[in-house]
């Protein structure tokens, strides 16, 4: 069976959970202090917990979030993720549902929703991202080593950016068993 999507849910139960193991108390409890110091906004907030306390980074967050709120994507299931992905553009929503089908089905691929994006990770790292990147077209980029197949375009990527190679696919016909190879290809190479 394969594993559900996992969304947001999972960065603030990591966080939550890094801030009692950093600090032996729960984002409640600091809440409660940072307030009683008199902090009033998140930039007042890091610089408390950073430099008072030594507790940055996602530590922090889980803070941040008790205090000010979760942005709103966070709090969205994986279904409504995705659904938000393609709102403007119905249209190739069916790509997006074949790539996630078979993620679905394949060995070792853990999808995860995003607000813009859904990336494809193996055991070891994020092996594809695919978002509907322009109002007519879904791109799906790969973490590729080696000799690119003819099918894949190079990215203009950040210096360092590891997914370099792209495919841009403009019906879900183009969803076919060459891209699909293509994926088990690039999920093997970051096994």
């Amino acid at each position: 069976m394969a594993e559900a999507a996992r969304t947001w849910k999972g960065m603030i139960e990591m966080c939550q959970g890094l801030l009692v193991r950093k600090t032996g108390q729960d984002r409640a409890w600091w809440a409660a202090r940072a307030r009683a110091a008199g902090v009033l906004d998140d930039r007042a907030l890091a610089e408390w917990m950073g430099s008072e306390h030594g507790v940055t980074g996602y530590a922090r967050y889980a803070v941040s979030w008790e205090m000010f709120g979760y942005p709103e994507f966070m709090l969205r299931d994986a279904d409504e993720l995705f659904a938000g992905q393609y709102e403007d553009r119905e249209h190739l929503r069916p790509i997006g549902e074949a790539i996630l089908a078979w993620a679905g089905e394949a060995d070792g691929v853990t999808v995860q929703m995003r607000k813009t994006y859904v990336s494809l990770h193996s055991p070891r790292r994020k092996f594809a991202q695919v978002a509907p990147a322009t109002k007519s077209a879904v791109d799906v980029a790969l973490r590729w080593e080696g000799p690119a197949p003819e099918r894949l375009e190079p990215l203009r990527a950040r210096p360092g950016d590891p997914f370099a190679w792209r495919i841009r696919l403009r019906s879900a016909d183009e969803a076919d068993e060459e891209l699909f190879s293509l994926l088990a290809a690039a999920r093997d190479q970051n096994s």
